[in-house]
């Protein structure tokens, strides 16, 4: 805490769980030792079954039971959590009654499988409730480390060919928002015109920005129709003239080496193969051969570990204030760090400033001007293609829970629900 930034590192510590140290020192961590830890908090473990459920129940004597933090929270005597190890069998236990709370992650499950009679005859509410929680940064993370992605007209032209409107009506039934930032939900994303504070922060880098950066409103293009794509088409392969590639014979080949413009995806989710196929299709029409690759979670996380991949799909969590962990998705001593969250080799030392910023704003508007003016340098160099997010929870529960009116919209607070006795 004495070095600069210490009040980052205060509010990442004030994250960290409280545990039983004798506890640890009996059972090794990491590993299930089918012994419950104690636990602080307002429930205790009561029973439990590994890989089938866990019941919790109320500690009436809990010792922050009266602060005024928590009044109104915690009011349910025992609650039990069931264990699946298929999704769709836990969703026909709760629609047949089994169980009372549901989280919804999957879009085409939420537009299309709730037409069931306890949704008809009001035994079960689908509802959809509005939060402003900061998303990941889900992103295509392009490895500069590789020249073909050390370009930034390269890296600009695959951002064009990806056609995020046509995968979300067609394939998420238009579930999802597209990103137009790496804090998505977030007050720290970058939007609009630079803010004078941002302008302060960028001002001193201005010929080490790309054109844009200062004096216009980046966004991602959206494709509502045909034409609209072609043209963001032909303006990437110009993009990539420019770069050196030329189209021949129905490929994309590189001027001097005639070498073929190709990479690999990879991906660790077969189901996520659905989303890329039109993105790699979309990328052949110009020239362009990628190939998905799909390997085990083992394998993948190998793979990650050691830069070992062209380009591939991942989530960097986010909250609602970023601090030192920026430093380990984007800083440039973070490049050759096996595992390290860098997963697109950013070198920049602009970048490398601004995340110092970050750490050492002494006010929340001057983290947040910083924060937006990381993602501006970040936007406008290409570095990562991001992807979609969600501002709402779907949930689907019986009609027997209350919630407050006025909701929290930075959680669930599915601490604050209680029973309706009536029901």
């Amino acid at each position: 805490f004495k070095e600069e930034g210490y009040k980052t590192s205060i509010f990442r510590v004030g994250e960290l769980p409280v545990m039983s140290k004798k506890h640890w020192q009996k059972h090794a961590f990491g590993q299930s030792s089918g012994t419950p830890q104690p636990l602080s908090g307002p429930y205790r473990v009561k029973n439990f079954v590994l890989g089938s459920h866990i019941e919790l129940e109320r500690v009436e004597n809990f010792w922050a039971k009266d602060h005024p933090v928590y009044q109104g929270m915690f009011n349910f005597d025992l609650v039990r959590i069931e264990f699946y190890r298929d999704r769709t069998v836990a969703f026909e236990a709760f629609k047949s009654g089994g169980l009372d709370f549901w989280i919804e992650y999957v879009s085409k499950n939420w537009a299309t499988a709730y037409d069931f009679p306890a949704i008809k005859n009001g035994q079960i509410i689908k509802e959809a409730i509005p939060h402003t929680i900061p998303s990941g940064t889900q992103a295509f993370f392009m490895n500069t480390r590789r020249e073909l992605f050390q370009d930034l007209n390269v890296r600009k032209a695959l951002s064009l060919l990806f056609d995020y409107h046509w995968i979300n009506k067609n394939i998420f039934s238009s579930a999802y928002k597209r990103s137009q930032t790496h804090y998505p939900n977030s007050i720290m994303g970058s939007r609009g015109l630079p803010s004078e504070l941002e302008l302060k922060k960028l001002g001193p880098f201005k010929h080490q920005l790309p054109p844009g950066t200062l004096d216009q409103e980046f966004s991602f293009p959206s494709y509502e129709n045909p034409k609209q794509l072609r043209q963001a088409t032909r303006q990437a392969v110009r993009l990539l003239r420019q770069s050196g590639w030329e189209y021949k014979n129905s490929k994309l080949v590189n001027s001097k080496t005639g070498a073929p413009f190709q990479f690999e995806i990879l991906i660790d989710s077969p189901s996520f193969q659905r989303v890329l196929l039109p993105y790699v299709n979309q990328m052949k029409k110009a020239g362009i051969e990628a190939d998905i690759r799909i390997v085990d979670p083992a394998q993948y996380k190998v793979r990650l570990d050691s830069f070992d991949f062209d380009m591939t799909v991942d989530v960097l969590p986010q909250s609602a204030s970023p601090g030192n962990e920026q430093s380990i998705y984007f800083h440039s001593n973070q490049v050759d760090v096996r595992g390290s969250r860098n997963l697109s080799g950013i070198s920049n030392p602009v970048v490398d400033e601004l995340l110092k910023q970050i750490n050492l704003a002494k006010s929340q508007q001057e983290l947040v001007a910083t924060v937006r003016a990381l993602d501006r340098v970040l936007l406008w160099n290409y570095y990562m293609i991001p992807n979609w997010h969600l501002d709402y929870h779907r949930l689907a529960y019986k009609n027997r829970f209350k919630r407050p009116n006025n909701p929290a919209t930075m959680s669930l607070g599915f601490q604050t629900w209680w029973i309706d006795s009536e029901n």
